[in-house]
């Protein structure tokens, strides 16, 4: 495809500004990933709400973007060679935005990796695991009266915020004193198993000072709060 108008998902979700990087997302913890990274980067992009409650995700025209309908996904215009880049999975994103700016990953080839570690450590730890508590303590899974599987993701999220805390000790941010994609990633997890998850308690969350300092640096950041409400709800 050479042009946005191409791409069967704008016939769902129109562009007024063509010329953006298009984005197709929720304000939620992996959607907020990349709005994040698109603020703080200062990137001209157009942001289309994607409502679960109408199945927007399980349409044709999202799937034709992302066939495995989760949020976010992106287009952007300008990709490699002028030729528009459709995009999904919010690591892919972040690294993808990152290397089109020269920001967000450190320029030392060993410290860059140190970076990518730690994103992975959210797409493959944080993510699934606050994930899986947040459904068991604040959605359908909190009525199971086992609470075994519940008490597992608890676990499992207080040993992966320990291994953050350790990691944090001394340091300004997970790269030393290098703001990355990897906070980018992190810190909305953290923030929304303390807040919209309502779990600190659960997870013994105040065992956590390094966690805590560095989760309040991030969302002081005005980029952050920024990025934090996009795509605006209805």
């Amino acid at each position: 495809m050479t042009a946005l108008a191409d791409f069967p998902i704008t016939k769902k979700w129109p562009a007024a500004h063509p010329e953006r990087l298009q984005l197709y997302s929720l304000p939620t913890p992996n959607g907020v990933k990349v709005s994040i990274a698109l603020e703080e980067l200062g990137l001209a992009y157009e942001p289309h709400l994607v409502k679960f409650d109408t199945n927007d995700q399980l349409t044709p025209e999202f799937l034709s973007l992302n066939p495995n309908n989760k949020i976010p996904a992106i287009i952007d215009p300008q990709g490699p060679g002028g030729v528009p880049l459709p995009l999904f999975e919010s690591g892919a994103i972040l690294v993808y935005l990152a290397e089109k700016t020269g920001r967000l990953l450190p320029a030392d080839p060993a410290r860059r990796y140190e970076a990518l570690q730690w994103l992975m450590f959210q797409m493959g730890g944080i993510g699934p695991m606050f994930g899986q508590l947040g459904f068991f303590h604040k959605f359908a899974g909190k009525d199971f009266e086992d609470k075994r599987p519940r008490d597992r993701y608890v676990a499992e999220s207080r040993r992966l915020l320990a291994v953050l805390d350790k990691h944090l000790q001394g340091k300004t941010w997970l790269v030393g004193d290098e703001y990355t994609v990897a906070d980018v990633a992190v810190f909305p997890w953290v923030n929304n198993l303390i807040g919209f998850y309502g779990a600190g308690e659960l997870v013994g969350y105040a065992d956590f000072a390094n966690v805590e300092r560095v989760r309040a640096a991030f969302m002081a950041r005005p980029a952050v709060q920024r990025g934090m409400k996009v795509p605006a709800r209805d």
